[in-house]
C-alpha cells in the first residue's frame, strides 16, 4: 500500500484531506512523495511560524533532546519554567498553564473563570459569554464555547454554561450579561474558523469596559493570533485592549505540540494544587522549542509580518475574481466570486498550498517568509481567482 491507502486503511475519516502526501521541505517550500514543490501558505494551519525545518528551532529542539526528553510535572524542568517567565514578561500576565493544545488551553481558561465566578460572585456564575462564529476547540466543552451550530449537531448534549452574542454587537453582550449568572467572556480577536472576520476595535474598547462595569474576566483566545500572526505578539495587542486570561497554542510551539493559559492578576491564584493538571504539559522539548520561537518574535519581525501583509491587502483588494479581503497580519481571508474549493485546487494544482475558512480562501503565510516566494504566490492566487 501507499501512504495514501494506508491512511485510508486505519486512520479514522475524520478529515477531507487534500490529494498529495507531504514529505520534507525548507523554509516555505515543501516537497510531496511524487517531487512536486510547492510554496506553502498554510503552515500546518499557522503552526510552522518558522516555516519548514527551521536550522535554529531544529538545534534548540535537538539540543534539549539530547538532555532529558520528558520529566512530568512531578518534577521542575529548565525550559518550562524559563518560557513561563518570557511569556509573563512580554505580555504583563503573572501566572501560566501549560498544556498540548488549543482546546484543552480553553479548557484551562474557562476551569478558571468558572471557579473565579464561584469565588468571587457566587456559585450559580459559572456561564460564559462567547460569540457567534468563534471557534474555540473540539473537546466536548470547548465545542459548547463554539458559536457555531454547525459543530454542535453531532455531539448533543454540549457542556451547559455558555451563551452566544453577536460578535461586534457590544449591546447584544450586554444583554446577556444581565439575563444570564455570567463570569467570564471569550473571545478571538479575528474569529480564524468563522471566515477570517477582526472584531472591530470599537468593540473590543466597549468589551473591555463593559467586562469591568459587570465583574467579567476577559478571555482572549489567542489560539491563532498568536505568537506573531497578527503583526503583534498577541493580538489583543493591536486593540490596546488587557485581558484577564490568555490562551495560545498553534505557532508557539513551531512544530511541536503545546499549548498556554496566561493568568492575570486577577486569576492568578485561582488554581491550587490538584485542581487541574496534565501529563505532558510543558514538556522541556516542546518548551525549549518554544523559548526559540518566542525569543525570535521581535520588533524587526513584526515589522516584516505586517509589510507583507500591506503586500498581499494591497495586491489581492480588487484584483478581478476577489470580493473581498479581510483579516489582520498573516492571517488572511480572500472571499472569491469563484468556489473556494475550487480556487484552492487550481492553486495547488500550480504550486501553492492554501487552505479554507468557511466560503474564503484562507492565507496563513510563514512569518519570514521570502518575499520572492510571497510575490510568485500571490501572483498564482490572482491567476486562480480570475480564471
Amino acid at each position: 500500500m501507499d501512504i495514501k491507502q494506508l491512511d485510508q486503511e486505519y486512520i479514522v475519516p475524520t478529515y477531507a484531506r487534500f490529494p498529495i502526501c507531504l514529505k520534507e521541505g525548507k523554509g516555505s517550500c515543501v516537497t510531496d512523495d511524487t517531487g512536486k514543490t510547492y510554496i506553502d501558505l498554510g503552515t500546518g494551519i499557522a503552526v510552522n511560524g518558522f516555516g519548514v525545518a527551521d536550522e535554529e528551532w531544529i538545534a534548540a529542539v535537538t539540543e534539549q533532546l539530547g538532555k532529558i526528553q520528558h520529566t512530568s510535572n512531578l518534577y521542575y524542568n529548565e525550559p518550562c519554567a524559563k518560557l513561563a517567565e518570557q511569556l509573563c514578561l512580554r505580555t504583563g500576565m503573572k501566572k501560566v498553564f501549560f498544556s498540548n493544545s488549543g482546546a484543552e488551553a480553553n479548557e484551562c481558561a474557562i476551569k478558571t473563570a468558572r471557579k473565579y465566578g464561584e469565588l468571587h460572585k457566587g456559585a450559580e456564575y459559572t456561564t460564559i459569554i462567547t460569540l457567534k462564529d468563534g471557534f474555540h476547540g473540539r473537546t466536548i466543552t470547548t465545542l459548547a464555547a463554539t458559536g457555531q451550530e454547525v459543530f454542535h449537531k453531532d455531539f448533543l448534549p454540549l457542556t451547559d454554561g455558555f451563551v452566544y452574542a453577536e460578535a461586534n454587537n457590544l449591546a447584544d453582550v450586554e444583554r446577556l450579561a444581565s439575563e444570564f449568572p455570567c463570569c467570564a467572556v471569550m473571545f478571538e480577536v479575528v474569529q480564524g474558523e468563522g471566515g477570517v472576520r477582526p472584531l472591530s476595535a470599537e468593540f473590543l474598547s466597549g468589551l473591555e469596559k463593559l467586562a469591568h462595569q459587570k465583574e467579567l474576566l476577559l478571555i482572549a483566545d489567542e489560539v491563532q493570533t498568536g505568537n506573531g500572526r497578527t503583526g503583534k505578539l498577541y493580538g489583543y495587542m493591536n486593540y490596546g485592549i488587557q485581558p484577564d486570561i490568555v490562551t495560545t497554542a498553534k505557532g508557539l510551539g513551531g512544530g511541536l505540540p503545546i499549548g498556554a493559559t496566561m493568568l492575570g492578576e486577577k486569576v492568578s491564584t485561582v488554581l491550587g494544587a490538584g485542581m487541574h493538571g496534565s501529563t505532558f504539559g510543558g514538556n522541556p522539548v516542546c518548551c525549549a522549542g518554544a523559548l526559540n520561537i518566542l525569543s525570535r518574535i521581535d520588533e524587526v519581525l513584526l515589522a516584516g509580518v505586517q509589510m507583507r501583509s500591506n503586500y498581499i491587502f494591497d495586491t489581492l483588494t480588487n484584483a478581478p475574481g476577489i470580493k473581498s479581503v479581510t483579516g489582520l497580519g498573516l492571517m488572511i481571508g480572500i472571499e472569491c466570486e469563484k468556489p473556494a474549493a475550487e480556487v484552492i485546487d487550481a492553486c495547488r494544482e500550480r504550486g501553492v498550498l492554501v487552505i479554507k475558512a468557511k466560503h474564503k480562501v484562507r492565507l496563513l503565510p510563514a512569518l519570514n517568509i521570502k518575499m520572492e516566494e510571497l510575490k510568485q504566490a500571490i501572483e498564482i492566487i490572482k491567476e486562480a481567482c480570475a480564471v
